[in-house]
């Protein structure tokens, strides 16, 4: 749109209805994703219900991943669909929690902001969210706010009248309601059944929201006739009944959308005059992760969480770019580390590939310590990512070095052999996350490394969430054996990236990569692991690096 025809923000707000975890998150990026191909700027924020400030002390196991920003925001793992579908980098803003909003009222309550009035959910709190909405809006033709949980929940409530607020304040022509159920298929009776839907649409019709879209998850298709019910019944237009199958690859959800014409729908009834998207490049990078030119290749995910995927949610899709970035399926396995500690390394055999993620506290470390000695004696493609990384470097100065109690003194507090350690500036802190490492920081990669070639340049940014950092008093020594320190803090005072030179590859980093990396754009640390990966199936000798110019897709 050019700056003669920019109207007034259009906002989409996204709910969700029957059961949780119905995938509202990528239907929100999938819609995003259509319009801005449609050359409009697009946004998407999340709000989340619970009362936590942000979900930075949450279980991995409760929650999924921790998602985090340049700005160094932990925010829900949603966040990372809205990045990996729009190529945009978000920030706090996007992510706005019970928490956050009860917070910032009370704050203003005690300084006396409200002038002595009784502070009540409607208007102060109401007020609040309404505001983080507008917050969202500043050069952007629509924003998408999705509001977490399921209508029914006590806890939705604040946003859902909030939202109800902010369409009659706003105007009808310039809001527009989007609500995702679930019409599940009762094998009994041989059919779908659309009665949860039609309750879940008259539970928010009772708090005085009419949806205009209604998006329905289901495992079969659905008939013309079962669309015009639900549209009868939901009062609801039959166009605006949109069916969201399963499909092979999440990234194939906007396609889905614009077979049924959702993005023309919307912009219709927001009263957008735009072009219709050109979808040629995503087609494209869909068609590399369905049928793949180069076959597949195993990678073996060893880690803390892994009966949780949720938890590693953006290690996974960064290795899916990877294999696009090669033109090779990516399988993932994930094995707990705990499987490995007392040895069991044999179980790496039949992969391609290691990579061990991020993590804190002690668990089934011994078991990561294991696997990546194999890794590392057998020559298997390793990638360590945050703890993969103080993994490593515990593993090597144990193994190579002969320090036998290396450790780090988040798990020994009196080891012989501190090798992974607290920064002096960070000894004192006390609250939690008081001293994490949150957030982009710059790095210089050493000329002539395995780093500096996949990144094609010699400083980078990647975002970071860990507290302990490699223990500088035992550089020297692990460079003697062999350790090569190719990344570095400007001021060389931080490993960022260490790496084996005599090993095919064999790479860890203290920051997190998959917080960056995108299906159109690769992050090149994961193209490079598994172009050695599938190198290694196909028994080839190493060869010169994957550009980083050469990962980006749809050329």
């Amino acid at each position: 749109m050019t700056d003669q025809t920019r109207q007034p923000t259009k906002h989409i707000f996204v709910t969700g209805g029957v059961v949780s975890s119905l995938g509202k998150g990528i239907a929100s990026a999938s819609l995003g994703r259509l319009l801005q191909e449609r050359g409009l700027r697009v946004t998407i924020q999340k709000f989340d219900p619970y009362i936590n400030v942000d979900p930075g002390t949450l279980s991995p196991f409760q929650h999924g991943e921790v998602y985090v920003t340049d700005d160094g925001a932990e925010t829900d793992l949603d966040l990372g669909h809205y990045e990996r579908y729009l190529g945009e980098s978000l920030s706090q803003a996007n992510n706005v929690t019970t928490g956050r909003i009860y917070l910032d009222v009370i704050t203003k309550e005690r300084r006396g902001d409200y002038l002595g009035a009784t502070v009540q959910v409607i208007p102060h709190i109401t007020d609040e969210i309404k505001a983080a909405i507008r917050r969202a809006a500043t050069n952007r033709d629509v924003v998408i706010t999705e509001i977490g949980g399921t209508v029914g929940d006590i806890e939705s409530l604040p946003f859902l009248e909030a939202i109800r607020q902010f369409r009659q304040e706003g105007g009808r022509e310039n809001s527009l309601f989007v609500h995702l159920t679930l019409v599940p298929y009762l094998a009994a009776a041989g059919e779908l059944k659309t009665k949860p839907t039609q309750h879940s649409v008259r539970e928010l019709m009772e708090i005085g929201i009419q949806p205009d879209v209604l998006i329905c998850r289901t495992e079969h298709p659905m008939t013309e006739d079962l669309r015009r019910k639900i549209a009868l019944f939901t009062n609801v237009d039959v166009a605006g009944v949109i069916e969201a199958p399963d499909v092979g690859t999440i990234y194939e959800v906007p396609l889905v959308y614009r077979q049924q014409k959702l993005d023309d729908l919307v912009v219709a009834k927001l009263g957008l005059t735009v072009p219709p998207p050109d979808l040629r490049r995503w087609e494209g990078m869909v068609q590399k992760v369905k049928q793949p030119a180069n076959g597949q290749v195993r990678i073996a995910v060893v880690g803390k969480y892994t009966s949780l995927q949720d938890s590693y949610k953006s290690v996974k899709e960064a290795l899916t770019h990877g294999g696009i970035a090669n033109d090779v399926g990516v399988k993932v396995e994930w094995l707990s580390s705990e499987e490995f500690d007392n040895g069991g390394s044999n179980l790496l055999k039949a992969y391609d590939g290691l990579l061990i993620p991020g993590g804190f506290g002690i668990r089934g470390v011994e078991g990561m310590l294991n696997a990546i000695r194999w890794a590392r004696e057998h020559e298997l493609p390793f990638f360590g990512i945050c703890l993969g990384l103080q993994t490593a470097i515990i593993e090597f100065s144990r193994n190579v070095v002969g320090m036998a109690g290396s450790n780090s003194l988040e798990f020994v507090k009196d080891t012989d052999a501190p090798v992974i350690c607290l920064m002096d500036s960070q000894r004192n802190v006390t609250d939690l996350g008081g001293t994490m490492r949150l957030g982009a920081y710059p790095a210089r990669l050493r000329p002539g490394s395995r780093a500096h070639a996949i990144y094609g340049s010699g400083e980078i940014s990647e975002r970071h969430r860990h507290r302990y950092e490699v223990n500088n008093a035992y550089r020297d020594l692990l460079a003697e054996f062999g350790m090569r320190f190719s990344g570095l803090s400007p001021d060389g005072n931080l490993v960022e990236i260490i790496e084996l030179p005599d090993h095919p590859w064999f790479l860890g980093c203290q920051f997190h990569p998959e917080l960056k990396s995108r299906p159109m754009n690769p992050h090149p640390l994961f193209a490079s692991f598994i172009q050695a990966a599938l190198r290694r199936q196909q028994g080839r000798e190493p060869a010169e690096e994957l550009p980083a110019a050469a990962v980006e897709v749809g050329s």
